[in-house]
This record gives C-alpha cells, sequence and structure tokens, in this order.
C-alpha cells in the first residue's frame, strides 16, 4: 500500500528533531538547516496534529490526529479510589489499558512515551496506578488487590470509551497482573493482552513457573520482549511462547534489557527501540481485530 504523503518521512523528521536539539544543547546555532527546522515544526505532536502515525487502511486519507490526555480516578472496590490519565488521538480505532511496573508509577517517562507513541498510532492509552503506588508505598499489592485493579480500570476504560475495542496489559509487573486477571476470569471486551518485558522470573534465578496461568489465556497474546532481559530469559522465553497458541506473539528487540535499554555498541539508541515496539504492537493491534 502506498503510503500517503501526510505521513511521508517521518521517522526522518524525528532524527531530524533529534539533530537539531543536540545542536541547541551545544549552542551550535550555525549548524541548524533552517528548512529542516521548519520540517520538525510542522510535526510536532504535542496538543497538535501527529506524526509518526502507521499507515493503515485503518489511517489512509484520514487527517493528522489530534491527541488529548484527561485525568480522573477509578475505584477498586475495597481499596478506594487510584489515579488514572487517558491519553486519547481524536478517532481511535483501540484502546490499551495500560498498568505500570513494580517500581515506577504511571507518569514514568517509559508510560508517557508508550501512550504518546500509541496515541500517534490511533490507539487511546488508559494508564492507572496501583493502590500501593497511589499511598506511595513500595510494596507491590498482593496479586488479588492487583487483579482487582486492573479489572476496574478495565471497567473504566469501557465507560469512558464505549465503541473502542480494548487491549489490556502492561509493563513488567503490571503485564503479568493482567494476565492473572485474565487467566481466572476473562476480562470484559479485552481483545488481546500486550506485554511490554513479561517478567519470567526474578533476576538472575531463571525459571517458567510464573507463566505458567498464561496456558488459561485464550484471547492473543503480543509479548515485548529483549534479548537481554534479566526477568526473562531469551532461552526460556521463546520455548514458553512456542508452547501457548498460535494465537501468542514474541517480539524479540536485540541487545535490549527489560527497561529496553540499548548499549550504543548496538547501533541504535533508546528511542530508536520505542518506536520498534510501538510499531509492532500497533500492527499486531490492526492484525488481532481485523482478523475478529
Amino acid at each position: 500500500m502506498t503510503r500517503p504523503a501526510l505521513w511521508a518521512g517521518t521517522r526522518a523528521t524525528r532524527a531530524l528533531g533529534v539533530r537539531l536539539l543536540r545542536s541547541v544543547i551545544r549552542n551550535d546555532i550555525s549548524s541548524i538547516d533552517i528548512g529542516a527546522a521548519k520540517r520538525v515544526q510542522a510535526a510536532v505532536f504535542i496538543r497538535a496534529p501527529y506524526a509518526g502515525a502507521v499507515a493503515s487502511p485503518r489511517n489512509v486519507g484520514q487527517p493528522p490526529h489530534m491527541i488529548d490526555t484527561s485525568s480522573f480516578s477509578i475505584d477498586v472496590p475495597g481499596r478506594g479510589a487510584v489515579s488514572a490519565l487517558l491519553t486519547k488521538p481524536d478517532a481511535p480505532f483501540a484502546a490499551f489499558v495500560f498498568a505500570h511496573g513494580a517500581g515506577a508509577g504511571m507518569a514514568h517517562t517509559f508510560m508517557q512515551a508508550v501512550a504518546a507513541g500509541m496515541a500517534g498510532r490511533r490507539i487511546a492509552t488508559l494508564r492507572y496506578q496501583f493502590p500501593y503506588m497511589e499511598h506511595g508505598s513500595k510494596r507491590p499489592d498482593s496479586p488479588a488487590v492487583a487483579q482487582a485493579t486492573v479489572r476496574a480500570a478495565v471497567a473504566a476504560t469501557v465507560s469512558v470509551l464505549p465503541c473502542v475495542e480494548l487491549i489490556a496489559g502492561g509493563k513488567s509487573f503490571g503485564g503479568r497482573m493482567t494476565s492473572q486477571a485474565q487467566a481466572i476470569e476473562p476480562l470484559p471486551h479485552v481483545r488481546g493482552l500486550c506485554y511490554f518485558g513479561f517478567p519470567l522470573h526474578p533476576a538472575g534465578k531463571p525459571a517458567v513457573e510464573r507463566g505458567a496461568h498464561l496456558a488459561e489465556i485464550d484471547v492473543p497474546m503480543l509479548f515485548l520482549q529483549g534479548t537481554k532481559d534479566a526477568l526473562a530469559d531469551v532461552n526460556l522465553i521463546e520455548p514458553l511462547v512456542a508452547s501457548l497458541s498460535p494465537r501468542v506473539t514474541l517480539h524479540l528487540v536485540t541487545a535490549a534489557d527489560h527497561s529496553f535499554h540499548v548499549p550504543a555498541r548496538s547501533g541504535r539508541n533508546d528511542a530508536q527501540v520505542i518506536e520498534e515496539i510501538l510499531d509492532a504492537m500497533a500492527e499486531w493491534t490492526e492484525r488481532i481485530l481485523d482478523e475478529h
């Protein structure tokens, strides 16, 4: 399919933006290409048309996307209210119910980057706090409380986006709690699960017991995993995924760790890795929705 001119060269435009920013940081104004600056200015996407949208049957011929981020509270039965953030493009074709990892909440830079990048791909994102994070504790909630929070977040997303298809999942701990909730009782209206770094085992203690419940899940799943993830040995996660349903997909990111950081010697930077995993998720989401 021919990419429409509106989105042509958006990755190159983002790369130009990085080079321009570096010039400003170095105070090397003379090196700035004015034409390039104008192209980057035209692609700015905060409260403006989004660059970087994936060309697909869902967005070809559509105008660039405006986004909005709103905050509200979600009531978790027996635990009170937790904070949530909804990042929504003007015409989302799907929404991602996105749980945070054990050590950082919904406002972490990784969570923000995923929400912004998904909006550019016409996927809304609802981020939310687990109760322990809401109350400033460093000790994660029990699985029962975390799973109840996942269910409350899914219900809240259905309420605010009633006509939008849902994907659920999260970063590390948040993804695992979402999968456990789904394995116990299917999450209403959720069409698939996506994990950003599924924590298969503690660091330095390779094992597969944490993945036993995955065989009970009957919706499509996407695992986004770094090949250097200390919490998911690639020699364990690959056969585990292969043993599951044919509708389960593993996307390996070469040289990335659990935080999707890559070393300089890899020839890539973290921003490029984020683009890779967001593209992988957007394409997978389109595919599973189209297959239904």
